[in-house]
């Protein structure tokens, strides 16, 4: 599982991410990089990282669930994800 603390400065990038989104595209719109360049760095998309919602896990993650490979897999065998099982041919 994740620090606590990683998972917070993930969570404060996104918010940035979302603060400066029009503005940064403003910006890019009329090529004033100078400008850009004096945003925050963590206002940039490019650095955000997709993480596990449950355990924070940065490897491994599936877009179409939200969550890791190993919290999937756990979670399919128990019956918790609906419509999914296990193939067997």
């Amino acid at each position: 599982m994740a620090k606590e603390g990683i998972k917070a400065r993930e969570i404060k990038r996104q918010k940035l991410v979302a603060k400066y989104a029009e503005k940064r595209a403003a910006l890019k719109a009329a090529g004033d990089y100078a400008a850009l360049d004096k945003l925050p760095k963590n206002a940039s998309p490019v650095r955000l990282h997709n993480r596990c919602k449950l355990t924070g896990r940065p490897k491994g993650y599936m877009r179409q669930f939200g969550i890791s490979r190993v919290t999937f897999r756990e979670m399919a065998l128990d019956g918790k994800i609906p419509g999914v099982k296990k193939a067997s041919w």
